[in-house]
Parts: structure tokens; C-alpha cells; sequence
């Protein structure tokens, strides 16, 4: 059955599997009374088309499968589902205990929204006690958890896995299993979905008593899984089916994608219809333009095909058409009609068995072409016997190198009908998802993909997932905020999530922003010095007062102002990283000498973690759990990655100072905080994904540099801060193109200028490879990354170590400057496939605190050897408490 309903101006269509009388109004819904009270009371706007056809067999207690662009919402399911709760039939199905149901989501956070409105309209309801559980990896957990007198169970398909491992009987007491958004279960949980029903079916084969059955899929996508899903859990589910391109899928519709030249379209036009003439076709060629209309049919008529015309300059009305389109099939003769896509709704044609696509379809009108196809659509299963008889309706696309434009949404929707695809599409889609990436660039970059290393849908997430230098390194980290990236202590002020906060890194001497704090509030105790500002500027800095504590502020966002001359401006804190609103009167002009020191708030994060199940959001209770234990105290970090204002640390742990044994004590490690709350689990690959990432930052090279310096500062070399250890990287092979992490916003050279004293072969230009190094007692080593050096030297003198080789045609050179001397005679270099291996033997025997006398970005400490390295207790990065 398909059905064609007016609401307003809209035209909504239907697929129906089976007939259904819909309900589009609450006073008539088949809905207990006082839900429908508690509906109205909230001022619920529905039923929606959707709803309307879902609820009344959701009502009886039938199967159902719904897909819709509302897919999503709960309330396609919750209302009729509550009104079955209140039935006695389910309350009393087994002695002593009553029946549950089940509601599957795709995530905790659905879970969440899903739980709150259960709550919400408990109230039209009697005795419901809905239950969210979502456990952690903890086993213990999930042996607590107690169902009894809980009518709802909402969840999640992992966590009901967990709970299965415990309470095996769980499943005896189903009544109603919801599957919400069908697609997302499927494509994210197939296994664990279908685990789940095999448990459900063995149960429901085993159950006593008269206990009610059914299973209700919601979704906003057709997917492949839903198929066995129908076939062999289900009892002869109703199929409610509101989005025309998913219908065309169930349907079975073959959809045919034929490249072609732009010129040649009317030739191959042609080839397609010689080959649908051979059979009794009725056949629609849709194009956008009268001109294309007019043009094909002289061709039609020209090559003795017979061919009826619509368009809005025509002067046959649409019924003339239809007639038309009608009696020549019903004579025998194969029916063409060429139309533009505006006149499809006026003839309301749906008979169609062959569609082509004669212009490139956008994705909106796809559907609107698609839906005249639609009374050849399977009403069985795919695969079914009923579904071998059946007539395919048959989608021709015509595909030019003019058809860019919309090819990104064609391919998604042809990949998921599990279409062929031929590479044309594929190369057309590149280039247009190539030129987007452009678009994005100046977007900030993808939050995910920093905290987790991963991005899970780059296609829809509108941010950046690519370096742009000039936004990525624009402010950088002050060079003196980081000391020694073994070692820096971080003041976290803003807790942005579990793993993501902003605050603070203090320096161990003299913390220039305490200085800074202590004389602006001393400035601001003045009451004549605290001066309001007449107009709040964007981007400018300001002073606020948040009870005895002074902050710089800056302005981000400024609205319009009311009839007092006052606004609420949304603020940053500077120094802190959160950002807030306040009355536009409240900021006071902050002196200049307040405003010299760079902003010191930096984004931290902890790396190596991430939620469990293949969530993409941390649960509240985990950040609940850190921001508690971390918010206002120092923590020591080791830095593994610094791009602009972030810094990537692991790990991170919580201490206390104990100023009179001068040592420090370690409380927690906030990585392990996080995996014992069970919500976390092991992201062993965040650091590598981010150092790739950061190999897209081009490096001016050496003459640019100095070309860049001469120009810009006339300091003498002695006088140019040292940048920052760079990124650690994993193939020396893109060092030349790797990035740099830049200190402020001076000018630098990364390596130093070299004097005519030096070998000839490191005055020729080249790269310089990254290198690691770790030590013990008596030596040092040095791993340095180069894939099959070849033409390799390595010198040795007291103080200095100079290596250079080819790899893959680029010359690699680095010229290093010892912190302490080693004895050049027992220094070794073994050249490896994929490094060479530079062992220096210590002229005095102990640790070093470092491995150069001037820092170089190319150079960092092995973490890998840093636990094996046998540092003295006052050097060790990390104290053991």
C-alpha cells in the first residue's frame, strides 16, 4: 500500500506494508487518557505525519519497523508504548512479577534524552519506574544492578550485554523491545544488536505464562541489517516508511549509474531507451531545463521512439498527459515522457517502471523522482519468493564531468543502497570533497580529533581536520611556559571534559602571571582607578572583578545594546581559557601594563584514553568525577606534543608538595582516574594520529628562515629565544615538511647559522632527521630516523657529534652540540633499515639533565626508554611518592 496525504502545502508520502488507518489527531490517538492529558499539558504539538501512522500498531502490540527524517525522536514510540504499560494484560503476564520493556540506544547520551522523557510523562501514567543503566567495564557493577519493580529499561546494546553476563532472566520478562535509531545500532553494534535478539528469541521460546512480545524499530535510514531483523525476529511486521529514497531501497529499486561525456548525453540517452523498448516500459526522463526538454524529444522523435513532453511553457495541460500516458500503455505501446522536475507533482505520476536521470539529480529532487516509481516498490522482503516475481522499478543516472555539484550526496545515497559504482562517481566526489576541505580551512580544528586522535564522521562534521599554520601556530607558547617537557607543572582552572581542560603551566623560579595578579588587584583596590568603558569592543581586553579576584577578559561577542546603554557580552578569561557573559558594564579599562604579558591560559590534553563502547563523548560522570579531583590543583605532566596553544601530556598526575623533605608526592595519575571509573579504556594510537596530523605544517627551510630573521629582527643571534622541542615524530622522512611548534611570536632560526670552520658537507643544504635519545649510568643513545641511510658519516669529537646521510635522494644532516663531553674513541654509529643507532659513552659517569647545550626542535627524549633510563632522584621527571 502506498498513501499520498496533503498536510498544508506539503505533500507527504507513505510506504505501507500493510494497510493503517492513521491517527492524526491526540483527542482521537489510541493513547491511555492520561497520557494524552500530560501530552497536552506540555503543549505537545503532534501527532506528526510520522506518528500518525506509527502509533496506532505500536499500539496494539504489533511489530513495527518505521523509518522517517523524525526517525530520531523518541515520541514515535514512547506514547503508545506507555499506554501499552498500563494495560493489566502486561502487568500481570507472570505471577509476581511483571513484564519490562526494553529500550535499545545507540549511545549513553541518547539514553539519556530517552530516560528524561520517560520521566517527563510519567506523570499520565500509573506506576512507571523507568531505569537508565549505563555500567562501566567494572564486572561488580553489573552484578549490582536491580531490576525489580521497573516497568522501562533504557540502555544500551553493550551495557545489556554486561548485564546478560548477571542477570540472565532479564530477557524472560521482555514484553517490548525498542530499537532506537535503527541505522545507527546496526552500522555501530551489529554484533552485539544481534546477539541481543538471538538471547530475546531462545528466551521468549522458553518464557511461561501469556507474556506479550514485540519489537518496535525506529530509524531515519533503511539499513541491510533490518532485513534478517524482520525475517527472523519479528511476527509479520507493519513497514511505515516516510522518506521516498529509503522506501526506493526496500522497494528494490536497481539504481544505474552511466558515465558519459556532457555532449554525448543524448546518445546514450538513446542506447538506454533501445534497450527499455525491447520490453513494456513506461519510462520518465527528468531534466531541469525547458531548452533540455525540448531538445530531447526532437531527438526522441527523430530516432522513431514515441515520446510525450511536459514542461511549464507547454501548452498540453497535465491531464492531457496523463491521459495520454495511460492509453498509449494500455495499447501496447512502450510510454516515454520527458518533463522537468517541476512539473512531476501537477501529474502525480507513479506508475513508472524505468526513471533516468537525464540531469544530475540533487539529493531533494532524487526523492521527488524516485517517488513516481513507486507503485513498482516490493512490498515483501528482499530475497523473499514474492520479491523474485516482482517488476523492479529501474533508476538510470546520467553521470557527466559536469555533475560535481551534488555527486557526494549521490555516491552516500548509492553506497548505501549497495549500488555499483563506477570510479567516475568516485574521482568526481574526490575532487568536490577536495575543494570543501578549502572551505573549512579557516574553521577551527576538529575537537575530536585532538582529544581522541579520531574524527568518526569527517564527511558531516563541520570543522577542520587539517593544519592551517596561520590559525594552528598564530599564538604559539611562549617559550619560557615550558622549561623541560619532562617535567612541567599545570594548573588545570576550566574542565572542559574528562581529558580536556584549560588553565595554567607554572614556572618553578618566578611565576610571572602571580606577579601579574597581585598587581592588578593592588592596582584595582583603588576605587579612582577603576574606570568603566563607555563602548565594549570586540577582541579588545578588559578588567573584571569576580568577587576579591581580578581577571583580564576578553570581549568575543558584543549584541546590540538595550535602552540603558547596557549589553551582556559573551567574555573570555584569558588566563584561565573559560569564557562566560557579563553586563557590558561590569569591564573596566585595563592598563596597558597589564596587557603586556601574553594571554596564559593553554588547552591541555590527556592522551592515551578515551570513552569505552566506541562512544564519541565522554559521560558526565566521568567528567564530574575529574573536574572534582583536579579543578584549582597542581599537577605535574609530561609534554609529548605541543601544537600553538595545546599541549598533549602523558601523563598527567595530581601532587602535593611537601616544601620541608623538598619532594614532591604523587596522588593520582589522572589517565589511570579515568580507567578506573570503568568508563574509559586504552587509545593507544591518539599520540601517533596527532603527530601525523602535525606533519602537514610546512617548515620554511634554512635559507628562508634566515632570510625571515635578517629581515624582521636586527637582535644579534645570541639574542633570539630558542623555539620549543618540536612534535615527536615517526618517520624522519617528512621532517623536512614537518612542523615546528614556534615560541610566541618572534622570529627564530632553528638551527644555527654554521661558520666556514665546519665540515664542507654540513654547509650544503638539508634536512635535519628527528632524533630520540635516552640514557643510562655510562652512555647515551641516540635513535635517529632515517629509512635505509645510505653515504652515512658520523664524527666524534669531546663535545660534538656530527651525522650525516642520504635517504631517498635528501641529504639528512644534524650538527650536535653536547650538554657534557664523552670519550669520541668508544662512541659507536650502527646504521639500521629504518634508523641509525648512535651510542656515546660518558666521559663522567652519571645522568644528564640534558642532551644539548642550545635546545633543538628536532630533538627529544625517547619515552619509550624514559622509565628504563636511570636518572638520580633529584633529576627524575616524576618523583615516586
Amino acid at each position: 500500500f502506498q498513501s499520498f496525504q496533503n498536510v498544508g502545502k506539503e505533500k507527504n508520502f507513505v510506504f505501507l506494508s500493510k494497510k493503517i488507518e492513521p491517527s492524526s489527531v491526540l483527542e482521537t490517538a489510541p493513547l491511555f487518557a492520561g497520557l494524552k492529558k500530560e501530552l497536552a499539558r506540555m503543549k505537545f504539538s503532534g501527532p506528526s505525519f510520522t506518528e500518525s501512522y506509527c502509533w496506532p500498531p505500536v499500539a496494539l502490540g504489533c511489530d513495527v519497523v518505521a523509518i522517517s527524517h523524525q526517525g530520531n525522536d523518541p515520541l514515535l514510540y514512547i506514547p503508545p508504548v506507555l499506554t501499552l504499560l498500563q494495560l493489566k494484560s502486561d502487568c500481570q503476564a507472570l505471577p509476581n512479577m511483571s513484564g519490562v520493556s526494553l529500550i535499545l540506544c545507540p549511545g549513553w547520551k541518547k539514553a539519556q534524552l530517552v530516560f528524561d522523557l520517560l520521566k517527563t510523562y510519567r506523570n499520565g501514567c500509573r506506576h512507571l519506574h523507568p531505569m537508565l543503566i549505563i555500567l562501566g567495564q567494572n564486572k561488580e557493577a553489573a552484578s549490582q544492578v536491580e531490576i525489580r519493580g521497573c516497568e522501562v529499561v533504557v540502555t544500551t546494546p553493550y551495557n545489556v550485554l554486561r548485564l546478560l553476563e548477571h542477570n540472565t532472566w532479564l530477557l524472560c520478562r521482555l514484553c517490548h523491545l525498542v530499537l532506537d535509531e535503527i541505522e545507527v545500532l546496526f552500522s555501530d553494534t551489529t554484533e552485539q544488536v544481534f546477539a541481543i535478539l538471538d538471547c530475546y528469541k531462545k528466551a521468549t521460546a522458553q518464557a511461561q505464562g501469556n507474556l506479550p512480545h514485540q519489537i518496535i524499530a525506529v530509524g531515519t535510514q533503511w539499513n541491510k541489517h533490518i532485513t534478517p531483523l524482520i525475517k527472523e525476529f519479528m511476527n509479520d511486521p507493519h513497514i511505515v516508511i516516510t522518506v521516498m529514497e529509503e522506501a526506493a531501497i526496500f522497494g528494490n529499486v536497481q539504481q544505474v549509474v552511466q558515465p558519459c561525456m556532457n555532449h554525448n548525453r543524448t546518445a546514450e540517452l538513446l542506447k538506454i531507451l533501445d534497450f527499455t523498448q525491447r520490453n513494456l516500459q513506461k519510462v520518465l526522463v527528468f531534466t531541469d531545463s525547458v531548452t533540455d526538454v525540448e531538445m530531447i524529444h526532437k531527438a526522441l522523435k527523430s530516432n522513431s521512439v514515441v515520446s510525450l513532453k511536459k514542461h511549464k511553457e507547454s501548452k498540453c495541460n497535465a491531464a492531457c498527459v496523463l491521459e495520454s500516458w495511460r492509453k498509449m500503455h494500455s495499447s501496447g505501446t512502450p510510454v516515454v515522457l520527458v518533463l522537468t522536475d517541476d512539473c512531476l507533482q501537477s501529474l502525480g505520476i507513479t506508475d513508472a517502471t524505468c526513471v533516468i536521470h537525464f540531469s544530475f539529480p540533487s539529493p531533494g529532487v532524487f526523492g521527488q523522482r524516485l517517488q513516481s516509481l513507486s507503485d513498482t516498490f516490493c512490498t515483501g522482503i528482499k530475497g523473499s519468493a514474492g520479491d523474485q516475481e516482482h517488476t523492479k522499478g529501474k533508476s538510470v543516472i546520467l553521470l557527466t564531468e559536469s555533475s560535481s555539484c551534488h555527486a557526494p550526496g549521490i555516491l552516500r545515497y548509492l553506497k548505501h543502497a549497495e549500488a555499483e559504482i563506477p570510479g567516475e562517481l568516485y574521482d568526481l566526489t574526490a575532487r568536490v570533497l577536495e575543494s570543501e576541505k578549502d572551505e573549512k580551512f579557516s574553521k577551527p580544528l576538529c575537537a575530536s580529533l585532538k582529544t581522541f586522535g579520531i574524527c568518526r564522521n569527517r564527511t558531516e562534521c563541520p570543522d577542520r581536520h587539517q593544519i592551517n599554520s596561520s590559525i594552528d601556530t598564530a599564538q604559539n607558547i611562549a617559550d619560557e611556559m615550558i622549561e623541560t617537557r619532562e617535567r612541567v607543572t599545570i594548573l588545570p582552572l576550566h574542565i572542559v571534559h574528562a581529558t580536556n581542560y584549560f588553565g595554567r603551566i607554572i614556572k618553578k623560579q618566578k611565576d610571572q602571571y602571580t606577579v601579574l595578579a597581585k598587581e592588578m588587584n593592588d592596582y584595582f583596590k583603588v576605587p579612582g582607578q577603576r574606570i568603566s568603558v563607555n563602548t565594549v569592543e570586540k577582541s579588545v581586553s578588559y578588567g573584571l572583578c569576580e568577587g576579591a579576584i581580578w581577571h583580564r577578559v576578553q570581549v568575543v561577542e558584543t549584541p546590540a545594546k538595550d535602552e540603558e546603554n547596557v549589553c551582556k557580552v559573551t567574555i573570555k578569561y584569558i588566563d584561565e581559557g573559560r569564557t562566560s557573559q557579563v553586563n557590558s558594564d561590569q569591564l573596566l579599562q585595563l592598563p596597558a601594563k597589564f596587557q603586556s604579558l601574553p594571554p596564559q591560559a593553554v588547552e591541555i590534553v590527556v592522551c592515551r584514553v578515551k570513552p569505552i563502547d566506541n562512544e564519541v563523548e565522554w559521560n558526565p560522570k566521568v567528567t564530574d568525577h575529574i573536574n572534582h579531583k583536579i579543578k584549582g590543583k597542581l599537577h605535574h605532566a609530561k609534554v609529548v606534543h605541543t601544537l600553538g596553544r595545546t599541549v598533549w601530556v602523558d601523563p598527567m598526575v595530581g601532587v602535593t608538595n611537601l616544601p620541608m623533605m623538598k619532594m614532591w608526592i604523587n596522588e593520582y595519575n589522572i589517565r589511570s582516574e579515568i580507567l578506573s571509573t570503568g568508563l574509559g579504556t586504552d587509545n593507544p594510537e591518539h599520540v601517533g594520529e596527532i603527530q601525523k596530523l602535525c606533519r602537514q605544517i610546512p617548515v620554511l627551510d634554512h635559507a628562508e628562515r634566515l632570510e625571515h630573521f635578517t629581515k624582521e629582527n636586527t637582535a644579534g643571534p645570541e639574542e633570539v629565544s630558542t623555539p620549543q622541542d618540536a612534535p615527536i615524530q615517526e618517520n624522519s622522512a617528512e621532517s623536512c615538511s614537518s612542523s615546528v611548534t614556534l615560541p610566541s611570536s618572534k622570529p627564530f632560526i632553528i638551527s644555527r647559522i654554521q661558520t666556514k670552520a665546519e665540515d664542507s658537507v654540513h654547509q650544503q643544504k638539508g634536512c635535519h632527521p628527528l632524533i630520540k635519545w635516552f640514557q643510562d649510568n655510562v652512555t647515551v643513545t641516540l635513535k635517529v630516523q632515517i629509512l635505509r641511510a645510505a653515504d652515512s658519516k658520523c664524527e666524534f669529537s669531546r663535545e660534538k657529534v656530527a651525522f650525516s646521510a642520504y635517504s631517498e635522494g635528501k641529504l639528512y644532516v644534524a650538527d650536535l652540540e653536547l650538554y657534557q663531553s664523552v670519550i669520541a674513541e668508544k662512541s659507536t654509529c650502527v646504521i639500521k633499515d629504518t634508523e641509525a643507532v648512535i651510542s656515546l659513552v660518558k666521559e663522567k659517569k652519571g645522568a644528564w639533565c640534558k642532551l644539548l647545550k642550545d635546545k633543538n626542535v628536532h630533538v627529544s627524549l625517547d619515552f619509550e626508554h624514559w622509565e628504563e633510563s636511570e636518572e638520580s632522584e633529584d633529576e627524575r621527571p616524576f618523583t615516586v611518592g
